[in-house]
């Protein structure tokens, strides 16, 4: 029997992981495939609009989870995210204090908190010139928009003889094609100034190659994400799904849950499908962590939505004609309400489980696209559902 068995391979659920089993405790992780960090820009945003994530957090209305969390919470969660990015050799850059700025694939500039050591030369907010390196057949980055929105910028583009993101950062990873890359960069005679290049320098040692090229040609070197599918979401998965294996979780990954086993208040076990047989997991304590409408966590029908695992009370505008505002394009439709409401230590309300505890986007009122806050309210109430529980646990 494990002590925690989490459902969800996002961040909130890595992080749930990672805390719990940093702690000893016996911990599994269960996800139906690659969560949806896969396809972000690999930074941490937690509230956007301000130029400090600090002060804007206390401006979401009283039901928000980051009001659960409280400040002090979200600073230590994004300490320890830090920490252990930093021992998986994958540093990222900022506080909670400051949004910083990156430049977008569209040539717009894109406020942030934390951002990965490979973007931290990204934006100074001074005019000093940028070439932008781009690549033959590459899709989902554009140059050209780029240097129309930033005069004192140019660009060139490399033929590496394959056009897709991850192939591209396949090529990185070679030392041979990294000087062949070299060569020809020193051969363009570029203008004093930093290298922009969409974010394709390696899927696992990104850093160390963005520095020995920085070093070959002496120049300040940043990347820009492209647009999904992201490098950095891969390499930011990928990085802490190694960490939860390194401290001895176990990780049942490509699994749909078939079945929930219920006694009187408490979870007792899941059974989930492993080729011909199904596999019962037991746990002492259970964390909900599979996210909103897109990664499968909640599902819509015609007029009221569900949550796919435990069928849990759900939150949401009851009138179908109400979860859209009137221009689509607006910020904040009223259906990014919807979600499990959980009490301070993250339990569901009105769903009578004492040992379920619930984080990430799945959570009620979080209003992400309207604050800006994915990825920084997933290890925030990540760890603060992990927190809650290894108490509960005692």
């Amino acid at each position: 029997m494990y002590d925690v068995v989490i459902i969800g391979g996002g961040l909130s659920g890595l992080m749930a992981s990672i805390w719990l089993a940093d702690r000893g405790k016996k911990t599994a992780l269960i996800s139906k495939g690659d969560p949806m960090c896969c396809l972000s820009t690999g930074c941490i945003d937690v509230f956007g609009g301000t130029s400090s994530p600090l002060k804007g957090i206390e401006k979401p209305p009283r039901g928000h989870p980051y009001h659960f969390v409280g400040l002090e919470g979200i600073r230590d969660s994004l300490n320890f995210f830090k920490k252990i990015m930093a021992g998986s050799g994958l540093n990222y850059i900022g506080d909670i204090e400051t949004n910083r700025g990156i430049l977008t694939p569209l040539g717009t500039i894109k406020a942030t908190c934390l951002v990965p050591q490979t973007m931290k030369a990204a934006y100074t907010g001074d005019n000093e010139y940028i070439h932008i390196v781009s690549f033959k057949g590459l899709k989902d980055f554009y140059p050209a928009y780029i240097t129309s929105k930033n005069e004192n910028a140019g660009y060139s583009v490399f033929d590496a003889g394959i056009s897709t993101t991850v192939g591209l950062a396949t090529r990185f990873e070679d030392t041979t094609f990294r000087r062949e890359f070299v060569a020809k960069l020193k051969s363009w005679e570029i203008p004093n100034g930093r290298i922009a290049m969409p974010a394709v320098l390696g899927l696992s040692s990104s850093v160390e190659i963005m520095e020995a090229i920085s070093n070959e040609l002496d120049r300040k070197i940043f990347e820009i994400p492209t647009l999904p599918p992201s490098i950095p979401g891969i390499r930011l998965f990928r990085r802490l799904k190694y960490t939860l294996q390194q401290k001895g979780g176990d990780i049942y990954w490509g699994r749909d849950i078939a079945s929930v086993e219920r006694s009187d208040t408490q979870i007792e076990a899941v059974t989930i499908v492993t080729g011909s047989r199904p596999t019962r997991v037991e746990g002492r304590a259970f964390v909900l962590a599979t996210g909103s409408f897109v990664s499968g966590g909640l599902y819509a029908l015609r007029e009221s939505v569900y949550e796919t695992v435990f069928n849990l009370p759900v939150v949401f505008p009851k009138k179908r004609a109400k979860w859209f505002n009137e221009d689509f394009f607006d910020i904040g439709h009223p259906i990014e309400k919807a979600g499990i409401r959980v009490d301070r230590s993250f339990r569901p309300r009105h769903a009578n489980l004492e040992n379920l505890f619930v984080c990430g986007s799945i959570l009620a009122f979080s209003n992400i696209m309207k604050y800006r806050c994915g990825n920084g309210m997933a290890i925030a109430t990540g760890v603060a559902a992990a927190k809650s529980l290894d108490r509960w646990l005692g």
